[in-house]
């Protein structure tokens, strides 16, 4: 697959994304309180490894160095996010902790400093633990409030140089894993008709909140854009029935439309209405008009696609599944794998899905401003493999090459993509899946001192982002 940097406009911002729970560490240093996935981890069997993220890959101690391999490498983006526990302790916005404020200016005056535009998401699924165990964190609408006092103080603190903010990365994730699945933080499962549900609708007006705060106190002078990032596992009809087609639509409805509907249609899909009933909250007039609109770009993170077939009812599946009545297939009508496989189970190669995922939401949501917030593949952690191998990710420089040229793609069919960030800069803590897996275009050595080691992948990346990369596809 031919790609190259000239394929896209030249004002087409590249960049590489993490998140702080997932590469910060430092989990008692500097103030910091417990988020719920640092109680989640002390839980045996939460973490297929038994691992957590106190340490990480410690960012915290050593953002200097990752700076500068973000600028060796040649990207002119970094997205972190910031941990809401590391600003207030307890979540609830009363005694701001300065030692996170300065550790935050630091790491964004460091980025500017080599010509890196900080991409800064306010939430990425490490809630304050004392505003889970208080009052139920995202069950309870009182959190709109705690979220917005927390956007606003970071608005304060860092909008003077960050012109690029999130408000909540990926809220199906938190809703689905977190409180009907129960693999991800708080580990909620007993109420899963009713909870995700609950949880969706109170970070959406989160979100509708904090966009208002800037908006109303912040825009005029510092001049920057507010987005929300959803997530989308393509969704490609398994045959020409009618019945797979719209079972393929109604899988996208309850991916993209859950979120994006309410934003740009005021309400949420008609066919989540017509099966969820009364267990999908309603909207009040004032908090429709706050969501309207609420939105200045559209973040997509996506990795894999699947095809898709209506079912009466799936026995694999839990309650979120069930109610959309679909299987997800990894091979076509005539047996053949969608894609080739990466480490994950759930990840598949499939670049075509990416193009047809962009293309989908400037179809149906009025061509927005769009940045591919997450896009990549994970590596099995192999403690006995010797590094030069680790290090040689030959399966990830196909998947970036293929994935970038259908983005390319999907913009000269005409869709407003204005930015891509590659999933992740570093090796990092997976979530449930421990230090298990790798998506880092760099290697971290868990065994010697958390040394970093760039991939094959990021070299690739380097030679592609100066332009030299078609040149030396077509010598080889």
């Amino acid at each position: 697959m031919d790609v190259c940097r000239t394929d896209f406009p030249p004002d087409f911002v590249f960049g590489v994304a993490t998140s702080a729970y997932q590469v910060e560490g430092a989990s008692n240093y500097g103030g910091r309180g417990d988020s719920i996935w640092d109680v989640f981890t002390r839980t045996p069997g939460n973490i297929i490894d038994g691992s957590n993220a106190d340490v990480a890959v410690d960012q915290y101690h050593r953002y200097k160095e990752d700076v500068q391999l973000i600028s060796n490498l040649g990207f002119q983006a970094y997205r972190f996010s910031i941990s809401w526990s590391r600003i207030f302790p307890d979540g609830l916005g009363i005694t701001v902790n300065e030692e996170g404020i300065a550790y935050y200016n630091n790491l964004i005056n460091a980025l500017l400093d080599k010509g890196i535009q900080p991409y800064v998401t306010l939430y990425h699924w490490d809630l304050p633990s004392n505003l889970h165990e208080s009052m139920g964190g995202w069950l309870s609408k009182s959190i709109v409030k705690y979220f917005s006092i927390y956007a606003e103080t970071c608005f304060a603190s860092f909008g003077d140089r960050v012109k690029h903010w999130i408000t909540n990365n990926e809220p199906l994730q938190t809703a689905v894993n977190g409180y009907a699945i129960g693999i991800f933080a708080p580990g909620r499962s007993e109420h899963s008709l009713t909870e995700p549900y609950l949880a969706a609708h109170h970070q959406l007006l989160a979100h509708a909140a904090a966009v208002s705060v800037y908006r109303e106190k912040f825009k005029a002078q510092q001049g920057g854009e507010v987005g929300l990032v959803v997530d989308c596992e393509w969704a490609e009809a398994f045959s020409d029935k009618m019945e797979d087609k719209i079972a393929a639509e109604r899988r996208l409805d309850f991916q993209l439309g859950w979120f994006l509907d309410p934003i740009f249609y005021g309400d949420y899909p008609e066919v989540m209405r017509e099966r969820l009933g009364d267990r999908l909250p309603k909207f009040s007039d004032e908090e429709k008009k706050l969501l309207r609109n609420s939105v200045d770009f559209v973040g997509l993170n996506h990795y894999t696609t699947r095809f898709i077939a209506h079912v009466m009812r799936n026995h694999d599946h839990n309650d979120f599944y069930q109610e959309q009545q679909i299987e997800r297939i990894d091979k076509g009508p005539e047996g053949d794998s969608i894609g080739e496989r990466a480490a994950s189970e759930w990840l598949y190669i499939v670049p075509w899905g990416i193009r047809k995922a962009l293309n989908y939401i400037a179809r149906k949501y009025h061509n927005p401003p769009i940045y591919v917030t997450e896009n990549g593949m994970d590596d099995e952690d192999s403690p006995t493999s010797p590094i030069h191998e680790m290090l040689d990710d030959q399966q990830r420089v196909v998947y970036f090459k293929g994935y970038l040229a259908a983005v390319a793609q999907s913009i000269r069919d005409g869709t407003d993509v204005r930015g891509y960030f590659a999933w992740s800069l570093l090796d990092n803590f997976e979530w449930a899946q421990g230090y298990t897996k790798r998506f880092g275009l760099v290697y971290v050595d868990y065994k010697h001192g958390l040394s970093r080691h760039p991939k094959s992948s990021a070299l690739w990346f380097s030679r592609f982002l100066r332009g030299s990369e078609r040149k030396e596809a077509k010598e080889d």
